[in-house]
């Protein structure tokens, strides 16, 4: 049986790592969220985390967490690989869950998860803290007005010119399912998907390319120095296209290292209206003349800090949530297809 809320939210984290940090500055703000308890395979992450928020409770794995500790809802913060079981033991035990970025590693894992929520009533969520930014919701709200009609074309770009990760498993596709495109292309692909109203995939066609992730880093320029080169197995170019049942085309292209410029941007192209998300504008005709409209001032409040808060109220207060479970399922469904098609020599692949 579910556990019964109460006011203040016991909170547990599986997975300590980077992202761990994230959540747990901003949780710790909030007077109705008490830091219960962590599981990871680092004691010494743990620890620290322990000495910066005053976390008792530490554990080796993720299930004795949830058997000896009364939790109400848990961060998953493992790598792509192990969002599925985490996150489908924890709804299992009572917990909500907010997981990471991308849902899972597969839509099928996905969809065991999804279906694992709603058999135990719990609230599912997914990390896509770009939703809250405010420059999306600024897009996402010219949207729901009209401004763009009917979107025809999207545009998405996540690029780095040279910014291959040396820490974590980023290189390793066994347990991130890829690389670029699933870990930064995620963000700007499910902010696009969400900004153009969040309309249904149906194919999708991709290439993906790797050239420099898989040499030593010593010889090659970069950000980062030292990832490992021999475990590298995911692309550093990833380039495709994506249909949807509404007609609507979107084009995106990621990149841990390319010879060209550091991007981080999408763009809408509609029937009556365009715009972009850096900068943050709106194309128009109006009055008989072309017009760029662009705010006169947005928030800077943390998109972190938005997440994490959303989280938090959507648990205990019923507030609605920016990132359902659903929207992970179809972000995924396109990620699958993309890499799909990919391995396939680049046919179109039906979503």
């Amino acid at each position: 049986m579910p556990k019964k809320q109460k006011n203040k939210l016991r909170y547990g984290f599986i997975g300590a790592g980077g992202i761990a940090g994230a959540h747990l500055r901003d949780l710790v703000r909030r007077d109705d969220v008490e830091l219960v308890a962590m599981a990871d395979i680092s004691e010494a992450t743990m620890h620290r985390h322990q000495k910066q928020f005053g976390i008792d409770g530490m554990y080796g794995s993720w299930t004795e967490m949830l058997a000896k500790e009364d939790l109400h809802a848990v961060s998953v913060c493992t790598p792509n690989k192990l969002h599925e079981q985490p996150t489908i033991d924890a709804l299992n035990a009572g917990c909500h869950v907010l997981c990471e970025k991308p849902l899972a590693h597969s839509a099928a894992a996905g969809e065991r998860m999804l279906s694992a929520a709603k058999a135990n009533e719990r609230k599912l969520v997914i990390g896509f803290q770009y939703r809250y930014h405010a420059r999306t919701q600024f897009l996402r709200q010219a949207f729901d007005a009209g401004q763009f009609g009917n979107i025809l074309y999207a545009r998405v770009r996540a690029l780095r010119r040279r910014g291959i990760p040396n820490w974590g498993v980023f290189g390793r596709k066994e347990l991130q399912g890829g690389g670029p495109l699933i870990d930064i292309g995620v963000h700007a692909l499910e902010m696009t998907h969400y900004a153009m109203g969040s309309p249904k995939p149906t194919s999708a066609s991709a290439d993906m390319f790797t050239y420099l992730g898989n040499k030593p880093s010593d010889r090659i320029e970069s950000m980062w120095k030292g990832w490992d080169h021999e475990t590298y197995t995911v692309e550093d170019l990833a380039v495709g296209r994506i249909r949807f049942a509404n007609g609507a085309v979107a084009h995106i292209e990621a990149a841990f290292a390319i010879h060209g410029k550091n991007e981080w941007n999408f763009e809408l192209m509609g029937d009556a209206g365009g715009a972009s998300w850096d900068p943050p504008q709106i194309y128009r005709d109006e009055h008989g003349h072309m017009v760029n409209k662009e705010p006169g001032w947005l928030s800077n409040e943390d998109m972190f800090k938005r997440k994490m808060n959303n989280f938090v109220e959507h648990c205990l207060y019923d507030k609605p949530t920016l990132a359902p479970g659903e929207d992970g399922l179809a972000v995924q469904r396109m990620l699958d297809a993309l890499y799909e098609s990919a391995e396939g020599g680049g046919r179109e692949v039906g979503i």
